[in-house]
């Protein structure tokens, strides 16, 4: 088998569209030859980089997200269901806590990175499934502990994701992203023969799958094998 390609994910747990791209790369970690490496970002910092503007700010463009995200979430299987105020929870209350967390665990880990995979997942259920709260800390501590974390690893964490470290690391990461031309997220970034493709949002997976070389079996890629085996 040919050395694996790696493909890094850059995303924001307040960013529905990064949670679909989320689920079918962690997915396809280990249908396609390639090494997944997650790389959680800071979307306001992103758009402030950019220069872009929030589709949730154009009113049209907010009800179409609206329909779009019901239909995205049956296709892919991802139980998505936008919270009561969507306004609020994106754009008042945003994520920088949340993903300052996220970043706390990563720079925690070893031997790879479930914890993330876990933490991320769960803080996505709670504000894109749930209807909850990610800005406050006990919300968080109880996120990290749905995803398997100890009482001792979270009080270390809250301690973590406030220190200088994890902020100038979270802002170094969202700066990666801008410096490949980020405009917004889901940004995967993959690696091909010294060269790297960027590709934005979670529509884009068949292109994605063409420039590694891999074959593109829709959004439940174990479905479509088992199929095959009949």
């Amino acid at each position: 088998m040919s050395s694996k390609k790696v493909i890094e994910l850059f995303y924001d747990v307040v960013s529905p569209y990064s949670w679909l791209a989320f689920e079918v790369m962690c997915r396809y970690r280990n249908v396609w030859n390639i090494e997944l490496k997650l790389r959680p970002a800071f979307l306001g910092g992103i758009m402030q980089g950019s220069g872009n503007k929030p589709p949730g700010l154009v009113p049209n463009k907010f009800m179409y997200m609206t329909t779009d995200l019901n239909r995205l979430a049956e296709y892919f299987n991802v139980p998505l269901q936008a919270p009561a105020d969507p306004f609020e929870a994106m754009f008042q209350k945003g994520s920088l806590s949340a993903m300052r967390f996220v970043t706390a665990v990563q720079e925690r880990e070893t031997g790879g990175d479930k914890k993330v995979e876990q933490v991320s997942r769960e803080l996505w259920r709670r504000i894109w499934s749930e209807d909850k709260d990610i800005t406050d800390p006990g919300s968080l501590s109880e996120a990290a502990k749905f995803a398997g974390l100890t009482d001792t690893e979270i009080q270390e964490l809250q301690k973590l994701c406030t220190s200088q470290e994890i902020k100038d690391k979270l802002k170094s990461t969202t700066q990666v992203a801008l410096d490949h031309g980020a405009f917004g997220f889901p940004v995967m970034l993959c690696h091909v023969k010294g060269k790297s493709e960027m590709f934005f949002g979670s529509d884009r997976f068949e292109l994605l799958a063409h420039c590694i070389g891999e074959k593109w079996l829709g959004p439940q890629p174990e479905k479509s094998t088992a199929t095959a085996k009949l």
